[in-house]
């Protein structure tokens, strides 16, 4: 079995989020299921040490359904993955899908549930993909997502534009990497980090200048007087 390779971050339970969030690995030794060393909640800042079982991937039967066509196939999760109705993910096919249904085995219905309790998924045919974005502005990580083509790329250095504000891109977790330097599809990038950059709004002045209503001049509007 090959030896596995430390990851870039690792989800753990943070102790002051009291939810299961994103951490960097600041320090630590592999062993054979689990990472000890220091680690820091990405969410809240919190750093503490300790030891973290590494995810299992297991498969699991899928039900894929395409307009009035259905057919099996699987896919791989991992054992620590919350999996939720309305999630949105890439078949090893390519088929870009949704999540419509979680079969737990038994009558209950969840909207939410982990990796570990699903018998089976329902998902289906789904055309536009929701991108994972992180945007940090220096005392918080702001969670979002955005709509892309499977062929959309994105680059570190990418200034993307949100209505408050705009974001540089600094890094891109693909399926098997971390993109520092270069760029990425769409169909590959499981999260996109950025960091908040303020909108630059041209203010003009008019205090110190003179209006010249010849800037303004439109030609025949000067003998037009009629009412409309």
């Amino acid at each position: 079995m090959a030896e596995r390779e430390m990851p870039d971050f690792i989800y753990y339970e943070c102790p002051d989020c009291d939810d299961v969030t994103e951490h960097d690995i600041l320090k630590a030794r592999m062993g054979k299921d689990n990472i000890t060393g220091t680690f820091r909640c990405r969410d809240c800042g919190r750093t503490f040490s300790d030891s973290i079982k590494i995810p299992r991937q297991f498969e699991i039967p899928v039900l894929f359904s395409d307009g009035e066509v259905t057919e099996k196939t699987q896919t791989q999760l991992e054992d620590d993955e919350i999996i939720s109705v309305g999630d949105e993910f890439y078949l090893d096919d390519g088929r870009r899908v949704c999540v419509t249904y979680l079969d737990l085995g038994d009558e209950r219905r969840k909207e939410k549930a982990r990796a570990t309790e699903i018998k089976k998924l329902w998902v289906k045919q789904f055309d536009v993909l929701s991108v994972k974005v992180s945007v940090n502005d220096n005392r918080r990580t702001i969670p979002l997502r955005i709509d892309a083509e499977p062929d959309d790329e994105f680059a570190v250095g990418m200034v993307m534009s949100f209505e408050d504000y705009d974001a540089v891109i600094h890094a891109i977790k693909t399926k098997t990497r971390l993109v520092r330097k270069g760029s990425a599809e769409a169909r590959e990038i499981r999260r996109i980090y950025a960091k908040i950059r303020p909108k630059n709004f041209a203010v003009m002045d008019f205090e110190d200048e003179e209006f010249d209503e010849s800037q303004y001049y439109i030609p025949g509007e000067e003998d037009d007087d009629s009412d409309i």
